[in-house]
């Protein structure tokens, strides 16, 4: 299981809303100090996506257009699907903008936030459970308990404070090019942006 924003892309999904409704830095700053541990994830995401309020929907296109994967990533996945390692993503970005990403790579499971998008305008309100530390730990849960596979069987990769009770779950916690407070949390760290260095444990 992966986070999605900064591990399996180079972009923070919010971020690149942001900048385009023309509060790129407001939500920078947040985002930073939200994925360090400095500020409680859920009060940072909606405090974000009030900022977003008024926008089309087309935003959201814009968005997965700009998206680059991580460097590797595409090596990664079809390596371990070659070894019949099922993958999923969760994120505490957005279903809209992961959806598609997940079903272009073929993943098995996928997980994130909702907008709230009333007459084709997101309404700067989520819709749904938030996806946050606790959550992302219960989806690895939920994808292992649905493959009957054990949790000391499962791998996480995730880079923020957001990630931790995914990281200390898993069977193997890996940490990659990330904050201090998950490093201290993780069973490995990866600090070279290759997301093949992954493939190391699987060997």
């Amino acid at each position: 299981m992966m986070d999605v924003d900064s591990t399996l892309i180079d972009q923070e999904v919010i971020d690149e809303l942001a900048k385009i409704v023309g509060h790129g830095e407001a939500v920078s700053q947040i985002t930073a100090r939200a994925m360090s541990g400095q500020l409680d994830f859920e009060s940072a995401l909606r405090e974000r996506v009030r900022l977003l309020a008024g926008a089309p929907v087309s935003v959201l296109a814009q968005v997965q257009e700009k998206i680059t994967l991580t460097n590797g990533a595409k090596e990664m996945i079809s390596t371990l699907k070659s070894m019949n390692v099922k993958i999923g993503i969760v994120s505490g970005s957005f279903e809209e903008v992961i959806a598609p990403l997940a079903r272009n790579l073929g993943l098995d499971f996928f997980r994130g936030n909702r907008f709230e998008i009333v007459g084709g305008v997101l309404t700067g309100e989520l819709t749904g459970p938030i996806i946050g530390r606790t959550e992302k730990g219960e989806a690895l849960s939920d994808f292992a308990s649905s493959l009957a596979i054990d949790l000391n069987e499962t791998v996480a990769i995730g880079d923020g404070a957001n990630d931790v009770e995914m990281i200390k779950r898993a069977g193997l916690g890996i940490a990659f090019c990330a904050k201090e407070v998950l490093r201290v949390e993780a069973d490995a760290s990866i600090e070279v942006r290759d997301l093949r260095q992954v493939l190391d444990f699987f060997i």
